[in-house]
């Protein structure tokens, strides 16, 4: 099973490097939309600090959804799901890995990057660490969730807008207490319990988001 999930992760890793148009997109958007806010609402300090934590999870999670559609699609469509499902390994595993290769793309590049985009909203030196640290827990999250959204939704015509509308509801906790960790850290309280109950999410979607998924695609393939 290791040696199958080491597979289909350097598969997906060598093709996503192919296409790093797809890959740049997210990273840019997230970039653009983060470094928007500060110019259009002005140099007030205060004002930036205040709304820096829900700028910076909003955009983070638009940014990760942009990718979730293509997340089996691709396979999907060369064939290449099929074998997957007829082989002999268990499909979770397989499933997982392309997680796993999803987050690194689309969802580690912002955990790097978010720190230097906290500091155009004037975030003191911990409100980043926190932030960096809700983003590693919470982009996993993420990405668990929005491939059970894309399972779901394979090869139905307009899966882009279906994905967003399954996912969305369930992105919402891991937006509230990953923007509220950073918040409470501004607002000079702990951000202890936002971050476990970050890690509570992780945990519960480790467990099921990758059977679900699994499930899912083999329905989608009957």
């Amino acid at each position: 099973m290791i040696r199958a999930l080491a597979w289909v992760l350097r598969r997906d890793l060598l093709l996503a490097f192919r296409r790093r148009g797809d890959v740049a997109n997210a990273l840019v958007f997230f970039v653009i939309v983060v470094s928007l806010f500060p110019l259009g609402v002005g140099p007030e300090a205060n004002q930036l600090r205040n709304m820096a934590p829900g700028v910076l999870w909003v955009a983070a999670l638009l940014a990760c959804m942009l990718s979730l559609a293509r997340l089996f699609a691709p396979d999907h469509q060369d064939g290449t799901l099929e074998q997957m499902l007829l082989a002999g390994e268990p499909l979770v595993v397989l499933v997982m890995g392309k997680v796993i290769s999803h987050w690194l793309v689309s969802g580690l590049p912002l955990v790097l990057i978010a720190p230097l985009l906290g500091l155009q909203f004037d975030l003191p030196g911990n409100a980043l660490a926190v932030l960096s640290v809700s983003l590693l827990l919470g982009t996993p999250v993420l990405s668990l969730i929005g491939a059970v959204g894309a399972a779901l939704t394979l090869g139905v015509r307009g899966s882009g807008v279906l994905v967003a509308l399954l996912v969305l509801p369930l992105f919402v906790p891991v937006l509230i207490f990953g923007a509220g960790s950073v918040g409470a850290i501004v607002a000079g309280t702990g951000a202890d319990a936002h971050l476990l109950l970050l890690v509570g999410f992780l945990a519960l979607a480790l467990v099921l988001a990758p059977w679900a998924s699994a499930a899912a695609l083999r329905i989608a393939m009957e």
